[in-house]
């Protein structure tokens, strides 16, 4: 028996681990673009302000302005769906915003990688402030 409650905790710490290790599924270009035109979607840009002010993926949230400010910015219903990016597919900074909707319950979170780089060499709409 204590055999089997050991292998039991180990699973359960290895799944654990790997919810937290922060690592969400992509999503594609063509299935943002659909998120956005049916506002299906919170997206959060962890680019940084500057960053954020010179061009966004239209509607994108400024995370790093307002992550202390996240969980009144997302909507009610933790199955929505979450969006996160960065710089280019060599970035890692969307995690934050991904792992902070992850611990706020959403259960949809997804990795635009190609993140702004990729939106605009693609052609794609930019929103400006």
């Amino acid at each position: 028996m204590k055999k089997l409650v050991s292998l039991l905790l180990t699973l359960g710490l290895a799944a654990a681990a790997f919810a937290a290790s922060g690592k969400v599924p992509d999503i594609t270009q063509a299935d943002l673009e659909a998120a956005i035109t049916k506002k299906s979607a919170t997206i959060l840009d962890v680019n940084g302000t500057d960053s954020f002010k010179e061009g966004r993926i239209p509607g994108a949230i400024d995370y790093i302005a307002n992550k202390d400010k996240l969980a009144s910015l997302l909507p009610k219903d933790k199955k929505a769906l979450v969006i996160a990016y960065c710089g280019n597919e060599y970035c890692t900074a969307y995690q934050a915003a991904a792992s902070a909707a992850l611990a706020l319950g959403y259960t949809n979170v997804k990795h635009y990688s190609p993140g702004i780089d990729g939106w605009k060499k693609s052609g794609a709409k930019v929103e400006k402030s």
